[in-house]
């Protein structure tokens, strides 16, 4: 049987992988990122409508460069297949699936 390739966005430089915990209203949720920080996370308009973001979705997230550790902009959503080929090839550390 053949395995079958799934492409993945991994992270670039200064973006970081988390988990939602909590949706807060006004395009805003509550992440816990890998680092061990909970972050307050916007979502740009250009995702808001095209990508429905849920609690314990796995996200890709770049903190504001002031206010980095509170702080931060949604860049990427994954689904479940995505989030587990991250988690087999050691991306998400500090993060349950």
């Amino acid at each position: 049987m053949e395995e079958e390739v799934i492409r993945v966005r991994i992270p670039k430089e200064g973006e970081i992988l988390g988990k939602v915990t909590a949706m807060l209203g006004a395009n805003r949720i509550q992440v816990e990122c890998d680092d061990g920080k909970e972050r307050i996370c916007r979502i740009p308009g250009k995702m808001k409508k095209r990508i429905w973001t849920r609690v314990d979705d796995i996200v890709l997230i770049k903190p504001w460069e002031y206010q980095y550790d509170t702080r931060g902009d949604l860049v990427w959503k994954y689904t479940k297949n995505q989030a587990y080929v991250l988690k087999k090839k050691g991306y998400l550390k500090n993060i349950e699936i």
